[in-house]
């Protein structure tokens, strides 16, 4: 371990009184231990980040979309920062022609896009609430947002339209007019005119501000920008209201961080946009780029080409979820399997060679840059050749594939922490620190945290390795849920921010994630399971992919879901001569025991109590997916749903068991 310490205390631990937990004390990173950055003069709102890079860097390319011709897509090209603008200016005074005045709500449905980004700068630019709609929240969501954000206009991906039409008889109360990214059909317009809406063609829409110069409001830091709904895993979506201050605070943090840590931004940067702008985490990412007048170029929307449209545009910094992350790590794993002998004993070596001299504490490009130029250099030619950062974010990226990439990319992975109510980024790790492998890194340099026990859990933030509830303070915090004050106070207090996540602080100041505050129940004995931690330590067999494990005070024991990994069961089938297809070897018996085998060994090497055994596991070939409602757009279980789906695999299992 090193005795390096990315952390500085501001204030001391207060210990428990009056029925209060105690709490830790309240850190903040070295980078910032002379107080916070300020963002850059004259930067006040979302709308100074864009204009001001339009002054001063009129022709670097913004954003970039790979056209099609001749039925395929060919290279990106570019609108400058200066066409954006002008079509921008354009955009604000056709929305502000069709009656909406400052503080209205402009919703935004559909895939990434410029256009996209063109209506958010557009609200930015006449203090509009931009409110991004998004349909993996489910049916009613689009619904439910446009009318308890009162959205009175709605700009929509051309392929979205008819979905946005099904809403219309509950949400013509507020909703009056919708403008397509693309075209609109004659029975699109007829459709929706029936209703008493108006609707657009992006091109006709345009036309409507010309000749028009309406004035921009002034806009105050305080002033809300978005109002951005969040999935939750339980009840109604809840609007998080994001102000201009919260991003360009958060943005000054961002940039000392990296200028800190030697890897700035710069205007050479290239970004590929596909994690969803609905998101903080994207939006704060793509306000980052448009900062330093760096280009953003968009994937086609699907999954499969995404690599190709990677090669295609060679991006700089990559930002990821785990889950697309998972998926390079086992098509990167295949391919080497499949390279015969020499080759996997090659790579072998180089890669363990490599991760001695990183663990040594190396600088990654240092290592080995041998084996960098003869064995590395393919994978990152396969992500365009030019990616300097891999940063993951909105779940946890599981350490294997963390360290995994971090050898074989050339390039810093780094994981980061952060809620749509803290405006995205909280803590992220470090290039070239090796011990903050498995951790978020410590915290931004532009808030404070601390931890508070959590009694009921047995967390203790004052014990030698404080374990509590993560809670932050500064000026990235929300403005509040809207319309939702009872929901606010119950997360905000004293001007700290409760985040629900159990974290522990290590000895270098970052932290790690380690638990989930809600996500507890009792067993008829009285036994507490912490069910996400132990989620976690099943995790990691690596046969499966996913596990969601059960329990419930009417029952001594756990049971569990399992989504074993395909490949992984077809060869242990193949090698104990067990035949079928996937999903008849999910029934079998053997592959069963198997499976049950596996988790009961991690849990042994874990030192588990016997309460947080499996009793029994049923195997689902199905990975827990959005389409059947079981996961929130961030890949977080939603327990209640999935309770309701599997529950009468749940009911057999503890019939089977109470039997015996």
């Amino acid at each position: 371990m090193s005795s390096k310490k990315f952390i500085v205390q501001v204030e001391p631990a207060v210990t428990a009184k009056d029925g209060h937990p105690s709490k830790g004390p309240v850190y903040r990173s070295v980078y910032a231990k002379h107080g916070f950055p300020a963002p850059v003069d004259g930067l006040e709102s979302c709308w100074d980040i864009f204009r001001l890079s339009v002054e001063k860097y009129p022709n670097n390319p913004m954003l970039g979309t790979r056209e099609f011709v001749n039925g395929k897509h060919g290279p990106y090209k570019w609108l400058t920062y200066k066409q954006v603008y002008d079509k921008v200016i354009r955009v604000g005074n056709a929305i502000r022609a069709c009656g909406v005045e400052p503080k209205g709500r402009c919703g935004i449905y559909g895939a990434n896009c410029a256009e996209w980004v063109m209506s958010m700068e557009a609200c930015n630019a006449h203090g509009l609430y931009c409110v991004p709609l998004y349909d993996t929240l489910g049916a009613d969501a689009i619904e439910f947002v446009i009318c308890h954000a009162e959205v009175t206009i709605a700009f929509v991906e051309e392929k979205k339209i008819s979905e946005l039409i099904k809403v219309i008889p509950k949400a013509r109360e507020y909703l009056k007019t919708i403008v397509s990214f693309g075209k609109v059909t004659r029975e699109q317009r007829e459709e929706v005119e029936k209703f008493g809406l108006k609707i657009h063609s992006w091109v006709d829409f345009l036309s409507l501000g010309d000749g028009k110069n309406i004035d921009m409001p002034l806009k105050k830091k305080s002033d809300i920008c978005t109002i951005m709904y969040t999935s939750g895993t339980t009840g109604d979506p809840k609007g998080v209201l994001i102000s201009n201050n919260n991003m360009v605070t958060l943005i000054a943090g961002v940039d000392h961080l990296l200028d800190s840590a030697k890897v700035s931004l710069n205007s050479q940067d290239v970004y590929l946009s596909f994690l969803p702008l609905a998101h903080i985490f994207d939006r704060l990412i793509e306000e980052c780029f448009i900062s330093h007048g760096a280009s953003i170029g968009f994937w086609r929307g699907d999954v499969k080409l995404l690599i190709e449209d990677i090669g295609e545009l060679k991006p700089t910094i990559f930002c990821a979820v785990p889950r697309v992350l998972d998926r390079i790590y086992s098509g990167l794993q295949q391919k080497i399997s499949a390279g015969g002998f020499i080759k996997r004993k090659l790579f072998n070596l180089a890669y363990s060679h490599k991760l001695r001299n990183m663990n040594a504490g190396k600088e990654h490009s240092k290592a080995s840059p041998l084996s960098d130029k003869i064995v590395f250099s393919k994978v990152k030619q396969g992500l365009g050749g030019r990616v300097r950062i891999i940063l993951s974010g909105a779940a946890p990226l599981a350490p294997h594939v963390e360290a995994y990439l971090k050898v074989v990319t050339c390039s810093h992975v780094l994981q980061g922490y952060g809620l749509t109510e803290t405006c995205a980024g909280s803590f992220v790790s470090l290039p070239n620190e090796m011990d903050m492998l498995g951790t978020v890194g410590p915290p931004v340099p532009n808030l404070d945290a601390r931890l508070v026990s959590v009694p009921e859990m047995n967390y203790d933030a004052l014990s030698s390795k404080p374990q509590g509830e993560v809670c932050i303070r500064g000026d990235v915090l929300f403005s509040g849920y809207h319309k939702r004050e009872d929901l606010t106070k119950e997360v905000l207090v004293d001007g700290w921010f409760h985040t629900g996540d159990i974290g522990e602080w290590q000895p270098d100041g970052s932290m790690k994630i380690i638990d989930r505050k809600k996500n507890i129940f009792k067993l008829s004995q009285g036994e507490y399971v912490a069910v996400e931690n132990l989620e976690n330590i099943y995790g990691l067999v690596p046969d499966i992919d996913a596990v969601w494990i059960y329990g419930n005070s009417f029952e001594s024991c756990l049971v569990a879901v399992v989504n074993p990994n395909q490949q992984a069961i077809e060869h242990y089938a193949k090698t104990h001569n067990i035949s079928g297809d996937f999903n008849s070897l999910c029934e079998n018996p053997k592959i069963k025991e198997y499976i049950m085998g596996e988790l009961t060994r991690i849990g042994k090497e874990k030192k588990l109590k016997g309460f947080e055994f499996m009793k029994a596991i049923h195997l689902d070939p199905v990975p827990f997916d959005m389409e059947r409602d079981l996961l929130t757009p961030t890949f977080k279980k939603k327990r209640p749903q999935m309770l309701k789906y599997y529950q009468n695999v749940i009911d057999n299992m503890y019939k089977t068991i109470n039997k015996k």
